[in-house]
């Protein structure tokens, strides 16, 4: 069985018309639009990604809680895995190089946080940590202005692929990564050309560089100018990159401070620099260790295990 065979028979829809010969009547004389519509309504596409050994990928996705479905090894090696509606294809390519991939799909989800859960298990358990570096790496599950608002992570498999799980509200919904109404999901609509921009609402200078810092470093890929803006925000709102010695005295809120310190100590781990991740590391838990109010407390107790996970033992 080849690649081609396998995923046509996958793809089969049950019980359809046969196919009519190109020149028939039927063919010539039928609304050829509205019979590939009723088709393509009960279609699926599937990710074909390129790696250099496809056992790995086998085995580094059943250990995230995916089964393999289909395998062929000769004569091209291709592995298919699956976990109900998320369908990976991997073929091998044996000069493939993690670091020039530019491969990468979308998972669409009513909730982020439960795959990301099964996938940061996963990755505990195989790597002892959670691997925010090198191949493979994750992120965790954050609002993206540029989508909405909406909440989503990137799992990047060890060939340098970028697998996107995004969070869809229902349909004729609008919902934030809380499920709070206000945030118009989906893309940008019909007619325009920009996708709209949903900062986080009510937020001031530090939450709009974290909106920023999420996508340039999380969707883009660029932790480097990501760091930079965040950094520099909260520089300029408390008096230093990591904070101040009295955050709570900043007048940021904890809601906006704790995570945004959170997330400058991952940016300084991916960008290499494990000095300042502490130094960040510290500022956070200086606030953490502030009386705080019990909502604000929750919300720094989190972000500081959020950045105990992602710091470097010295």
């Amino acid at each position: 069985m080849t690649e081609t065979e396998h995923v046509s028979a996958s793809a089969a829809a049950p019980d359809t018309a046969p196919d009519t010969a190109p020149g028939t009547d039927r063919d010539t004389s039928g609304d050829i639009a509205a019979r590939a519509r009723a088709v393509a309504a009960t279609a699926f596409m599937v990710p074909m990604l390129p790696c250099a050994d496809v056992d790995e990928m086998a085995d580094f996705w059943t250990s995230l809680g995916l089964t393999v479905t289909y395998r062929q090894r000769r004569p091209n090696p291709y592995v298919a895995l699956e976990l109900g509606g998320i369908v990976l294809h991997y073929y091998e390519m044996p000069e493939w190089d993690p670091e020039k991939s530019h491969s990468t799909c979308a998972v669409a989800v009513p909730d982020t946080e439960p795959v990301h859960d099964l996938f940061a298990a996963g990755l505990r358990e195989r790597f002892g940590r959670l691997p925010v570096t090198g191949f493979p790496r994750i992120t965790r599950p954050r609002r993206r202005a540029n989508n909405a608002g909406l909440s989503g992570f990137s799992l990047i498999d060890p060939a340098g692929n970028w697998v996107r799980v995004t969070h869809v509200a229902p349909s004729g919904t609008a919902a934030d990564a809380d499920g709070d109404p206000g945030a118009a999901a989906g893309p940008a609509p019909a007619g325009t050309d920009v996708a709209p921009w949903s900062a986080t609402p009510g937020g001031g200078p530090v939450a709009r560089a974290l909106d920023t810092a999420v996508v340039l470093a999380d969707s883009q890929g660029d932790p480097a100018q990501a760091r930079k803006i965040l950094a520099g925000a909260l520089r300029r709102a408390t008096g230093t990159a990591a904070g101040t010695a009295a955050p709570t005295a900043s007048g940021v809120p904890v809601a906006e401070l704790a995570p945004a310190l959170a997330y400058l100590v991952e940016l300084c781990v991916r960008t290499g620099d494990p000095e300042a991740a502490r130094s960040a590391h510290e500022r956070l838990a200086d606030l953490a260790a502030a009386d705080l109010a019990p909502a604000d407390r929750n919300v720094a107790d989190v972000a500081l295990t959020e950045s105990r996970e992602v710091l470097p033992v010295p």
